[in-house]
């Protein structure tokens, strides 16, 4: 393979290997700071980060508020405090070389505010943000005012059109690049519109030929464009190196960094990532900010699956199509369904799922009574985690979307934050991107190979 050539970015000349933010404690200062000293760019998460006490253990993230506004005042307490504990064990590790990124979501709860905390106390150590998840017009003003470059996540060139003129054009000398973050490959959150099919992927390269077309028509010849999501071997974009029609370019990674020394996740999430067959990460619809998202189905999932299965439309009183009767709960009050209907919910019913939990869409899904205790538990222990919740209804500024509370979604922090911190990983929301299962393929992880970030990055220089 061509040799890589180093880029300019964040002001300084590195090796375009970009290593991509995972949130919730899973892209640390400890991971991101290797990279960077490998020579790339390292990116830490600002989504909900540890922070730790004086001997070094994490600081378990209470919440002694009574309402959900006051538990979200402490969540971007938190959020601050953790970016800039990050920050700092990052730049301490990076001895200087490659540049530090910070990750934040636009979706995430008190958004400004904690990149605004974490870049006030992080002066000097932070060159770059990069930000999706949402349209995040406001991420370039904020970076801006602090002398720090950024970097928006989209997945179209619409996306990057829109940013630009409603807000980008405005200081596009810190633009230190755009990460093109294919919608049907990358792990966790995905920018899929309504418009494209999940279940028919597009090949990325005219997607971003196309975003190259825009930024050149604008005068933005030179920012990089980084690639991101099912870049596995750099090998298999040997041709859009020095391509005009793309270049300049970088490639990112979020997948393959999870399996390093350096990386936080548990032995067994290690495991479990070279063990996984092509087709057991999937596209899925339950994540309570209403975008699609890429995961390892398991059982975690399978239990959303099959949560929405028992679905029916239902009503409190007989109507025209809903007028068979079915007694609920202790005190037997009816709902009633449709005839085609009325079976399964007695066979769901028979089988235990005895709770009748009422959905945004006028239906009714089923669960046993101890779920039905864990979901209300999670919807009350809400506090504002994203900018807008299906999961609990919340709402940042307003404190309710005015919605009824979905069921059959989750509390995406409590179950990030468990499989962080080391509970079993079959019953958690396992975020990966869709070419995970080349980790039991690939042979460098031969033999239960652990790499060092610094060996992952040289192998990846090397067009493996």
């Amino acid at each position: 393979m061509k040799a890589l050539k180093p880029l300019v970015m964040s002001g300084k000349e590195v090796l375009p290997l970009v290593e991509g933010g995972k949130g919730i404690s899973v892209s640390t200062g400890q991971s991101s700071g290797a990279w960077a000293a490998a020579g790339g760019i390292g990116t830490f998460s600002a989504v909900n980060a540890d922070t730790f006490d004086a001997d070094g253990n994490i600081v378990p993230m209470t919440y002694e508020g009574k309402t959900r506004g006051e538990r979200h005042y402490e969540l971007i307490s938190y959020g601050i405090a953790g970016g800039i504990a990050q920050a700092q064990v990052a730049h301490e590790t990076r001895n200087g070389e490659g540049r530090l990124h910070m990750n934040v979501l636009w979706e995430m709860g008190g958004a400004e505010e904690i990149l605004e905390g974490v870049l006030e106390g992080t002066k000097g150590l932070v060159h770059g943000v990069t930000c999706g998840a949402g349209m995040p017009y406001r991420v370039s003003t904020i970076a801006a005012s602090f002398g720090v470059y950024y970097y928006p996540i989209v997945s179209s060139s619409r996306a990057f059109r829109a940013l630009w003129l409603r807000a980008y054009k405005k200081v596009p000398e810190w633009l230190g690049g755009v990460v093109y973050e294919d919608p049907w490959l990358a792990g966790g959150h995905n920018g899929l519109s309504n418009s494209e099919d999940p279940l028919v992927p597009e090949d990325p390269f005219p997607r971003v030929r196309a975003l190259r077309e825009f930024m050149n028509s604008v005068g933005l010849n030179d920012v990089p464009i980084i690639m991101a999501g099912g870049v596995w071997f750099l090998r298999d974009y040997e041709d859009w190196i020095d391509n005009p029609e793309v270049a300049p370019v970088a490639f990112q990674y979020g997948t393959r960094p999870l399996l390093t020394q350096e990386s936080p996740i548990s032995e067994e999430w290690k495991k479990r990532l070279v063990t996984l067959k092509s087709g057991e990460v999937s596209l899925h619809k339950f994540s309570p900010t209403g975008f699609y998202s890429s995961a390892v189905r398991n059982a975690f999932l399978e239990d959303l699956h099959q949560r929405s299965d028992r679905q029916v439309r239902y009503s409190r009183t007989a109507e025209a199509d809903l007028h068979v009767g079915i007694p609920l709960g202790r005190r037997g009050r009816p709902i009633y369904v449709r005839e085609d209907d009325a079976d399964k919910v007695r066979g769901w019913l028979a089988a235990g799922y005895s709770e009748g939990m009422p959905t945004p869409d006028d239906t009714m899904v089923f669960v046993t009574p101890e779920s039905a205790l864990e979901i209300k538990k999670d919807q009350i222990d809400c506090m504002g985690c994203l900018s807008q919740c299906q999961f609990s209804n919340w709402q940042q500024g307003e404190g309710t979307t005015g919605k009824r509370a979905d069921p059959r979604s989750f509390c995406i922090q409590k179950t990030l934050q468990n499989i962080a911190h080391g509970f079993p990983v079959e019953h958690e929301l396992m975020f990966a991107g869709h070419n995970a299962y080349k980790f039991g393929e690939d042979p460098f992880y031969a033999n239960g190979f652990v790499p060092t970030v610094k060996q992952l990055v040289d192998r990846i220089a090397t067009g493996d």
